[in-house]
């Protein structure tokens, strides 16, 4: 009773609403692998997570990104087939999945809702992006529509990846009632790329006064690795949920829906190093290019040096010892240190081990050579004999037992051309093709942390490729802390060489750098891929014609 003696009015209580979110890795092109996945995923999350809503990333049907995949004359065919398999099904949650769709001759990048056996809602991305590693515009049409669906009584409005970074999207779907945005991502890694997210989605759900369920994928697709880290900030920009980087995984959120949708607040993951982030990324990224290409197992070189060191530690990570197998290929220049070294990290890595000398099979040569060579003096000719002699091994071992060849360049190796083309470039993989001398130092260190497998004095002795005598790789190069920076500022921010001077290089290292960049174009065309850490890598993200008379100087 009031205090006026009249009945009091039931409260209503808050609507309870349990989101779940798909955090996973799906194979492009595998349409019936993926939607099978889903289904699975969605039983799971209603058995263990009594899920009303799941949420699935970007184009989850088809795997991210298809590429040409979606010029295929049979793909609108495998699409309607895999819908109407998830309309069937009758999942007891609503779904909300990324597929390519077709409409009025035009392709688009789509979210479909699908509850209770129908399809009740789709949203066609508005803002198909084509910069960096994108190039959706050859493909997608960009929708034009708000979507805000009602979807389990709450209105929620629908956006795809790109979609939530421009203005528009959000803004139109908070306008028109929604309480809560869904957003379907395969956004790729790079370095402090969780950072940006995060301040993205903290303006977003602030200014707007929305919910917002940010999805991403996670996984590693060619050269790119999907980091996952999807996250939810509640209408006031406040962070509430994070899954984990770098793991699949269903990750439930409930939420009380009245005038706003807010969810129910869960404890964070640690933030992780720098260092912990790009190794996990090398890893997964090692480990699906593998695992879903089929090979069996993987055979690299092992020097003594740092970069075979890492890329050791991160395939044995990645896969296992008993699917590693490293190979030394001493010659005359080889020091014992390296030696000792390499069978330390085999031994504290537990791999598969051999010592093959390359010394035969250069004499060899050099003794079929003798002619054409006679009246020359020795040059980098007969070093790039020994890396080629080691690349044919390598080759030859992969040929035989169907291993996979990963190659350890780093990427300021091959931004000045430091390797040798049919030598220590050989192979089908560069696990640090991405990575910078001076970040590979603070792998090796970080990797120690965890158990201490790589020797100290790799680590802190000076880097060489031992292909000659007393040879080390700041005879050739500027140091790495130098190099790195100026490639930093060329490669990945495009400064001119003058604007590199400016920021206090010496002009004789700037344009030496510059040049072994712009002249090695043509290696890095040839080279494997490797894992993108970074705002731009070498391959899809830099596409710089070989053949070219551009200046560097402005």
């Amino acid at each position: 009773m009031s205090v006026s003696g009249s009945v009091s009015s039931p409260q209503l209580s808050p609507k309870k609403l349990r989101v779940v979110m798909a955090q996973l890795d799906f194979l492009v092109g595998d349409i019936p692998g993926n939607t099978d996945l889903v289904i699975e995923a969605t039983q799971r999350a209603a058995s263990e997570h009594e899920a009303n809503i799941v949420v699935f990333p970007e184009l989850c049907l088809t795997g991210y990104p298809p590429e040409d995949l979606l010029l295929r004359p049979s793909l609108e065919v495998r699409v309607f087939e895999a819908l109407e398999r998830l309309r069937n099904e009758n999942l007891a949650p609503a779904i909300v999945i990324g597929a390519p769709l077709r409409e009025g001759g035009l392709l688009y990048n789509a979210a479909v809702v699908i509850d209770g056996g129908a399809m009740t809602g789709r949203y066609f991305k508005r803002f198909p992006p084509n910069y960096q590693v994108f190039d959706e515009k050859r493909y997608f049409a960009e929708g034009r529509d708000v979507v805000t669906s009602d979807i389990r009584g709450v209105p929620m409005g629908i956006t795809v990846c790109e979609d939530i970074w421009k203005d528009g999207p959000v803004e139109e779907a908070a306008a028109a009632g929604a309480k809560l945005i869904l957003n379907l991502n395969a956004s790729p890694y790079d370095i402090d790329k969780q950072a940006r997210r995060k301040a993205l989605l903290e303006r977003k759900s602030r200014e707007n006064q929305v919910s917002i369920v940010y999805v991403n994928l996670v996984g590693g697709q060619d050269e790119l690795v999907f980091d996952g880290g999807s996250m939810v900030f509640d209408h006031s920009g406040q962070i509430t949920c994070e899954a984990p980087q770098f793991s699949s995984g269903l990750f439930p959120v409930e939420f009380l829906c009245e005038h706003h949708c807010q969810p129910v607040s869960q404890s964070l993951p640690a933030e992780p190093s720098l260092e912990a982030n790009v190794y996990s990324a090398l890893v997964i990224g090692v480990r699906d290019y593998v695992n879903k290409n089929g090979f069996r197992s993987v055979v690299l070189g092992l020097s003594g040096g740092i970069d075979s060191a890492v890329t050791l530690a991160v395939a044995v990570d990645a896969l296992g010892k008993d699917r590693v197998r490293a190979v030394m290929m001493p010659f005359r220049y080889t020091s014992s240190m390296s030696l000792e070294d390499a069978e330390a990290e085999a031994v504290a890595l537990g791999v598969q081990y051999d010592v093959f000398s390359i010394e035969p099979m250069y004499d060899a040569f050099m003794a079929g050579l003798a002619g054409p060579f006679e009246g020359t003096s020795p040059d980098t000719t007969e070093e790039n004999l020994q890396a080629r002699l080691r690349g044919v091994l390598l080759m030859s071992l992969s040929n035989k037992f169907g291993s996979l060849v990963l190659t350890t360049g780093n990427k300021s190796e091959m931004a000045v051309g430091y390797s040798t083309l049919y030598g220590d470039m050989a192979g089908g993989f560069d696990v640090l093709k991405d990575v910078p001398k001076t970040l590979v130092f603070r792998l090796a260190t970080y990797r120690n942390t965890v158990s201490p497998v790589i020797p100290e004095r790799v680590i802190t002795r000076p880097p060489s490729a031992e292909l000659a005598p007393d040879q080390k790789d700041e005879d050739s190069l500027p140091g790495y802390d130098v190099l790195d920076q100026i490639l930093n500022l060329y490669v990945e921010r495009d400064f001119s060489a003058d604007a590199i001077v400016a920021e206090g290089f010496e002009r004789a290292d700037v344009d030496r750098v510059i040049r072994l960049v712009d002249i090695n174009e043509y290696k890095r065309r040839q080279a494997p891929i490797g894992v993108r850490i970074t705002e731009r890598g070498f391959g899809k993200d830099r596409r710089y014609p070989i053949t070219n008379g551009w200046k560097s100087g402005k």
